[in-house]
């Protein structure tokens, strides 16, 4: 029997107090003898038994991937619903029950901002008694605290206070001048025996330094503490209650005294107890306060320390052997008045400690101890960490130390594994680059003085995150933060989001308000993303076109190009610059950007601006075509990146010639790419689309610097900044501005997923709807194998090579989806095999198949493993490192002339060396058949 899984509410599981409207159901099928859905149905009621319905959608033709009804919830409700599914087979499956809680909706506070006396620096503890008087049915804590709060609450009979929720960071960050969430939390349990609720608050984003556009400015959105909270409890009997905060709630000090993202958290343990006192009516904040949008920070895995390092400076480091994001708990016993301090650290420096890239943030925990044994816990911080450092603390050991990983609470959906075990081991640093970066916010690093949502870095990383995740409701939090930008900023879209401070913009950076709603429709197949973002897309593109004018304005205002790229001649080391010129890049963004705005609105049925933006695009294209490409099709902006935005965009009209260029680009530079955060995230994917797919696989395979390996091979455990982050001898590169975790170059995970693995997510089929199969093998890598949850549901694809020319490849299909399956290196006659059911519709060489699963092996029809011979190519035996250093030893290789590349061994040696002989002929095959 077939079974209904993943069912969400706007794509979270059993949402509660999140803003909900519009109401999209989603969910997937698995396990049934059908392929296809005939229809569905989908209910709701406020019952778990659903003995009376609010709504019914009855037998209807709904999509599984974003089913949206008219349905207008009442605030503060608890909602069950259900799907049923009838499939082709007969079958009928209904899924488990699942709900949606409303938050407040429209409905208006009676509790008031409260605050205390903001001047002193231990942190405040606000709290209230919570007497129920009658049995109660169910109670709700809706809450928010100003910069950072915890909700904790001791029953009546209980010893200990126990922290409500398992969230960590709320109410998150986002510009509170503009917006403020609050959360939702079932306290039933807790009212019913009744106690004190009490709420520490820290200063956070709101109150702590943070951002460098004002670093004088140390409390960013505001000075005070100020916290919003009502408890509303339905009583057995039908009565209800609410307790809101107001100047009955006291106040007291808590022994943190100290907080801020970047700096850490400073404890004393040894402070005095402070007298209770009434808090204070608060002005209210700036921003308007609304149920939230950001899914929940949790702590996701715990870690314990692979070693206790004692250093030559006589240090004592723990060593967890993976960088993480997130806090720690440390149990300590040292005499009263100990100061213990700990610090954390990306990378070790001559074998000791080191933090130097972190620039000002302190990153450290500072404790004093009162004498008594105790586990302490960071609070109101967080750190991007391999390395601990810990002083004071006596007879220190492992098992003292336990890591909390945290990042935002996302479904993990995809997984791919090879048969290069560096590979795998790139595939764990950009997930765990991921896990890193995804906390509330996309951020560009975890660890240093910056922290921040970098509109660049997860636009080029959006389509590798929605391969690895169910992105929709993160980055829906994320774009909501950038349009909320945009209103103050006329459209413009910050650099960071949010901005924090006065801000600029460029090109690529602030076309992430095109691209990253675009890519989260394309994996979810939820036009709603679309229907958000459309006002915001179209004010991007309206700004570039106002600064623009009628002079190419948006050429010649600041843009970062390719950050960070290799390729500038006479550039100062680790210049951030590249080569490519930035206002090609931007005038080909503008016109992007505007096509995409023009496509959103055709999903969304906007003719008039389908138009009228398909109108600017092509303007647009024709631009860049008539400035930067000759008449015969040769692009002047002679460079990696610039060659990969010709080639994906299709701007030549001699893609030939264009892709010729790349190649001898790539070749002049030994294979190896130097490219910066404009083209990387492009280049493998450009390659596979033209037909070079050989040469995304030497860039991938590359050990050498720069690559994507070499940083593996240097130890890497997550994805760097820069190319050259550390250097052979694992020394850091430069202070000023190096991460060791920042996952923008791992984008080139999207093209492992889309081509390596063959899983390619398209415009024709959004959300895995009709997905193209089509897998690129590589003799080297030796297997590959997918796994990736769609919207639509579970696609899995895996190639294998045996034998040295037998390829096996098995494809999964989930239920309601169909794919097309185009296999490598096929033979004509492995079509032929009519037994096979991945054959049963083959045209044009596409097998077009429903769910399902499918394996099938054929010997390739052409060799996988190259072989060399002094018949191969210059091109072929020079692109191999290991051949080209040994034939460096017989001629000048980097002196070779453009035209030579097609010659054979042979026929270079005849003209240029006079020939080769039959006897210098055989050693030399023998030597390069080694290869």
């Amino acid at each position: 029997m077939g079974e209904i899984y993943a069912a969400k509410t706007n794509h979270i599981t059993n949402p509660v107090g999140y803003a909900l409207k519009p109401l999209v159901f989603s969910w997937k099928v698995k396990g049934c003898k059908g392929q296809e859905q005939r229809h569905a149905r989908i209910m709701i009621s406020k019952e778990p038994t659903f003995t009376t319905l609010c709504f019914d959608t009855g037998e209807a033709a709904l999509d599984s991937r974003a089913a949206r009804v008219e349905f207008d919830p009442q605030p503060c409700t608890r909602y069950y619903w259900k799907v049923l599914v009838a499939t082709d087979a007969a079958e009928t499956i209904e899924s488990d029950v699942q709900f949606f809680e409303t938050a407040k909706m429209e409905e208006p506070w009676t509790a008031q901002w409260i605050t205390c006396d903001s001047s002193q620096q231990r942190h405040p503890i606000f709290s209230k008694r919570i007497s129920p008087t009658r049995a109660v049915a169910r109670a709700r804590l809706y809450i928010c605290g100003l910069g950072l709060y915890e909700a904790y609450f001791l029953g009546e009979t209980s010893k200990v206070s126990s922290k409500i929720g398992d969230e960590y960071l709320t109410p998150y960050c986002n510009n509170y001048a503009q917006w403020i969430q609050y959360q939702t939390y079932d306290v039933t349990e807790q009212v019913s025996e009744g106690g004190m609720l009490s709420i520490l608050l820290g200063n956070g984003w709101y109150k702590g330094r943070f951002g460098f556009s004002d670093p004088e400015r140390k409390e960013y959105y505001g000075s005070e503490w100020k916290l919003i909270a009502e408890i509303h409890i339905a009583y057995q009997d039908g009565t209800n209650e609410v307790v809101g905060t107001d100047e009955t709630w006291s106040v007291k000090r808590s022994n943190l005294w100290f907080s801020n993202i970047y700096d850490g958290e400073r404890r004393d343990d040894t402070l005095p107890p402070t007298p209770e006192c009434c808090a204070r009516i608060a002005q209210a904040p700036k921003g308007r306060l609304m149920e939230r949008l950001s899914i929940p920070v949790k702590a996701q895995m715990l870690r314990k320390p692979v070693a206790l390092i004692h250093t030559p400076r006589g240090e004592e480091v723990f060593d967890l052997g993976q960088e993480i994001t997130g806090i720690f708990q440390l149990r300590v016993r040292e005499p009263a008045g100990t100061t213990i301090r700990i610090q954390t650290g990306e990378v070790l420096q001559d074998g000791c400690f080191y933090n130097e890239n972190l620039r000002t943030a302190l990153s450290e925990y500072i404790y004093v101890s009162d004498g008594k044994e105790k586990t302490i816990v960071p609070h109101f911080t967080y750190y991007g960490y391999r390395y601990v450092k810990v002083s004071g603390v006596s007879n220190l050991s492992c098992e003292d130390f336990t890591a909390i990983v945290l990042h935002s609470d996302y479904e993990s959906i995809g997984n791919v594994k090879t048969g290069n075990a560096l590979v795998n081991q790139l595939i764990s640093n950009v997930e765990w680059g991921m896990r890193g970066n995804f906390l509330d916010v996309p951020t560009d690093c975890p660890q240093r003085d910056e922290r921040m949502g970098w509109t660049g870095d997860t636009q080029v990383f959006s389509a590798t995150a929605s391969y690895l995740a169910d992105s929709f409701a993160f980055y829906r939090k994320y774009l909501y933060d950038l349009y909320q930008e945009q209103l103050l900023a006329g459209g413009m879209v910050p650099e960071v989001v949010p901005t924090f401070g006065p801000s600029k913009c460029s090109c690529a950076w602030g076309d992430a308000a095109c691209i990253i709603p675009w890519n989260v429709y394309l994996f979810s197949g939820d036009k709603t993303i679309l229907e958000n973002q459309i006002e915001s897309m179209k004010a991007w593109v309206d700004y570039i076109r106002k600064i623009d004018g009628d002079h190419h304005g948006w050429r010649q205002v600041f843009h970062y190009g390719d950050w960070l790229a290799l390729d500038r001649a006479g550039a100062v080391a680790n210049s951030v610059y590249g080569a490519t010129d930035e206002a090609y890049i931007a005038d080909i963004y503008y016109a992007a950007s505007a096509q995409i705005v023009a496509k959103a609105a055709a999903v969304l049925g906007l003719e008039e601006t389908r138009q009228n933006y398909q109108a600017i695009a092509d303007r647009q294209w024709q631009v860049v075509k008539e400035e930067y490409f000759t008449a015969t099709g040769r692009c002047a902006v002679k460079t990696q990146t610039g060659l990969v935005l010709a080639l994906k965009y299709h701007l030549s009209d001699n893609e030939r010639l264009t892709e010729q260029m790349l190649r001898k680009l790539l070749r002049d530079n030994k294979n190896k790419l130097n490219t910066g955060f404009v083209g990387t995230p492009l280049l493998c994917n450009v390659l596979t689309e033209h037909g070079m797919t050989d040469l995304a696989y030497r860039l991938l395979l590359n050990e050498e610097y720069p690559g994507w390996l070499h940083e593996v091979k240097l130890g890497a455990t997550t994805v760097w900044e820069r190319w050259n982050s550390l250097d052979e001898n694992g020394r850091i590169s430069s202070t000023g501005m190096n991460s060791l975790n920042h996952y923008s170059y791992g984008a080139v995970l999207e093209w492992i997923f889309r081509h390596v693995a063959g899983i390619d997510v398209t415009e024709q089929g959004p959300g895995g709807k009709m997905m193209r199969i089509s897998p690129k093998v590589d003799y080297k890598l030796g297997s590959a194998s997918a796994v990736y949850d769609s919207a639509s549901g579970c696609y899995r694809c895996g190639w294998q090579i045996a034998n040295g020319d037998q390829i096996t490849v098995t494809v999964t299909v989930p239920f309601g989806a169909k794919a097309q399956v185009i296999l490598p290196y096929a033979p004509d006659s492995v079509y032929h095999d009519t037994d096979n059911p991945l054959f049963e519709t083959v045209e044009n060489g596409i097998c077009c198949v429903k769910a399902g699963q499918y394996t099938v092996t054929y010997k390739a029809a052409s060799p996988l493993k190259k072989s060399y011979s002094v018949d191969s190519t210059l091109e072929d035996l020079l692109a191999e490192p290991a051949i080209r250093a040994f034939l460096s030893n017989m001629m000048e290789v980097d002196m070779i002339p453009d035209l030579a590349y097609g010659l054979t061994l042979r026929q270079a040696a005849e003209a240029f060396a006079g020939g080769v002989s039959a006897e210098q002929a055989q050693r030399l095959n023998a030597l390069l058949e080694e290869f």
